[in-house]
């Protein structure tokens, strides 16, 4: 049998070796990269909310949030010289019906940044970065509204869909307002005026609305697609862990809100609906994040079964750490309002798993994104 000959060392030092030119990296570069983004982003917000975390992991999060800030400000700066150099090419996205879906990823890498401005900036630097938080959190709403509605648009007019080709991947639009509903609820008690307070937190709940039932109806056609066709291909093996991302959030998301309601509505003279909605976000929050809990537990089984086939390696391995992610935080809040020590310790042990799979993901990019042949953009495949 004859074998395929090894890479000569000189390939492998080599930056974009498997590239024609460092300009077609910028020609190749497509919005999956911010997934990164979003699981480097998560991680760093859920290392300080361990229990008995202390400053070691408080600073290993301000770094890795830092790191962020860089990653996500080059891939800005990539994929903007991609629509500026290739116009033509850049605009196939839209056509694409799973690379378009990544465009989600962008305000959703956003938000964990804007996060930090909170959690990490604000005893850092002081006031003035909840100014900072504020102004990008209304631009990252603005991204996200776009982003849940005009790629189901394009998917609807432009795109070809079939029941037996659909991947959770649809997700990716469609969470990215409650990802964003979920930041609103972590700045609005921060702002200093009691009318921003009470406009950022009604937007955050019809940000809410705006994505989470919509990702519910996704999640059942999903579920009844792998009943009728089994699971995605491999190389599609990570999205069997998105679902988990907007169950997740959504459950963050009204716990966060619901803790914020009862003070913000009060100022407002509604001290009564402040009160119901502090009771409804808990109660929907543990609601939501029990069905985060079957879908763990089917992910995982799913994961299993592909790793034993053994599956290839690709960008799309990021879709294992944002959900999980997103689901730790939200474990973590719930041991914390609660005060139930088991929710406490599931976190904490998801907190681990999230960054054993954090290094391991990262390590497999930085190899790939160095040899180059991470950069391969699909909507433009027919014209190489």
């Amino acid at each position: 049998m004859s074998s395929k000959p090894a890479m000569p060392l000189s390939a492998h030092l080599n930056p974009l070796s498997q590239l024609e030119s460092p300009r077609e990296m910028i020609r190749q570069f497509t919005p999956n990269w911010f997934a990164s983004t979003m699981g480097t982003g998560i991680l760093a917000l859920a290392l300080p909310q361990v229990p008995g975390a202390g400053q070691t992991m408080r600073t290993m999060g301000e770094w890795l949030w830092l790191f962020n800030i860089g990653l996500f400000s080059l891939f800005t700066l990539l994929y903007a010289a991609r629509w500026i150099m290739f116009w033509q090419e850049a605009k196939r996205i839209f056509s694409h019906n799973i690379v378009s879906m990544f465009i989600g990823t962008i305000p959703m890498g956003l938000a964990t940044i804007i996060n930090g401005f909170i959690v990490f900036g604000l005893p850092r630097w002081g006031n003035g970065m909840i100014d900072v938080a504020q102004i990008l959190w209304w631009f990252d709403v603005a991204l996200s509204i776009v982003c849940g509605v005009l790629l189901p648009y394009f998917m609807f007019t432009r795109q070809e869909h079939r029941m037996d080709k659909m991947t959770a991947v649809w997700l990716l639009p469609i969470v990215a307002a409650e990802v964003a509903a979920a930041s609103g609820g972590l700045i609005a008690p921060y702002l200093g005026d009691p009318g921003n307070q009470f406009i950022m937190l009604v937007t955050s709940y019809v940000l809410w609305a705006y994505s989470v039932p919509v990702a519910l109806g996704i999640i059942t056609i999903l579920i009844l697609r792998m009943a009728l066709h089994k699971l995605p291909p491999e190389s599609m093996a990570a999205s069997s862990w998105l679902p988990l991302g907007p169950l997740g959030t959504g459950a963050l998301g009204m716990l966060v809100l619901g803790a914020d309601a009862p003070a913000i509505l009060a100022a407002h003279g509604m001290a009564g609906i402040g009160t119901i909605a502090a009771g409804i976000g808990l109660i929907a929050g543990i609601l939501l994040w029990g069905a985060g809990l079957w879908w763990l537990l089917l992910a995982s089984l799913i994961t299993f079964r592909h790793f034993r086939a053994g599956i290839p390696f690709n960008l799309g391995w990021w879709g294992y750490t944002f959900p999980l992610g997103v689901y730790t935080v939200a474990t973590l809040k719930l041991g914390t309002q609660l005060g139930i020590v088991a929710f406490s310790i599931f976190g904490t042990f998801l907190c681990i798993v999230l960054a054993v799979m954090w290094l391991l993901v990262a390590a497999r990019t930085l190899h790939g994104g160095w040899q180059g042949h991470l950069f391969v953009s699909p909507c433009i495949a027919n014209v190489n």
